[in-house]
């Protein structure tokens, strides 16, 4: 379900070393870019989205979100990215009250994951940020982060520091546990991710078999 005053924003902004060259957010699975699934899985959990990349805007024209780069042009890493978003829906969608983040090499996150960090972070009025975990692992970046959480990203980023494991510990974060999906038999961890082309073909496979309606193309 759509949440009112949640934002989206997926990080497209990657630099690809490991596919050996090609943009990963435009590498084609299932027919679709990276970037195409990971919108439509967020789009629907959220009440307006946006792209993080950087580079010319126009090779994500034909997805009809705005795209809004980093503020600096060091690529300093995914941070920058919720960074950039959170300044930009505060200053054009001031209602918006959290950011929900998702990389666009994610494609098979589950339907209610917004939901479930809002209400984590509802229930953790110190924190500033949820995270999805699976498999005893946090995913610092599949997360949801609230509009006062960006003065201490941008003076992290100000100090040279980019880890998002450690931002999400200064912050205080509350971390949310997803099982495993249930495809054709076998689980896979739901925030999979495709660094290199062989998780590309794994993906493959994995769409092939575990189709939702409407949630990927």
């Amino acid at each position: 379900m759509m949440q009112q005053s949640i934002a989206g924003v997926v990080l497209a902004g990657g630099m690809s070393r490991r596919m050996g060259g090609p943009e990963k957010a435009l590498m084609v699975l299932g027919g679709a870019p990276l970037v195409v699934h990971a919108v439509a899985r967020l789009r629907p959990q959220v009440a307006s989205l946006i792209l993080n990349a950087n580079g010319d805007p126009a090779r994500f024209s034909a997805l009809g979100h705005p795209v809004v780069p980093d503020e600096t042009a060091d690529r300093p890493g995914p941070l920058a990215g919720v960074l950039a978003a959170l300044h930009w829906f505060a200053q054009h969608e001031p209602e918006v009250t959290a950011v929900a983040s998702l990389p666009a090499d994610s494609p098979l996150v589950p339907a209610d994951l917004v939901a479930r960090l809002r209400d984590a972070l509802a229930g953790a009025p110190l924190a500033k940020v949820a995270v999805a975990s699976s498999r005893d692992r946090r995913h610092p970046v599949i997360a949801l982060w609230k509009r006062d959480a960006a003065p201490e990203i941008e003076a992290a980023l100000a100090r040279g520091e980019r880890a998002a494991h450690a931002m999400i510990d200064r912050l205080g974060a509350v971390s949310v546990p997803f099982a495993d999906l249930d495809v054709a038999g076998g689980s896979i961890d739901p925030f999979f991710n495709v660094n290199t082309p062989e998780d590309l073909a794994v993906a493959e496979d994995i769409l092939s078999k575990h189709r939702e309606p409407g949630a990927s193309p």
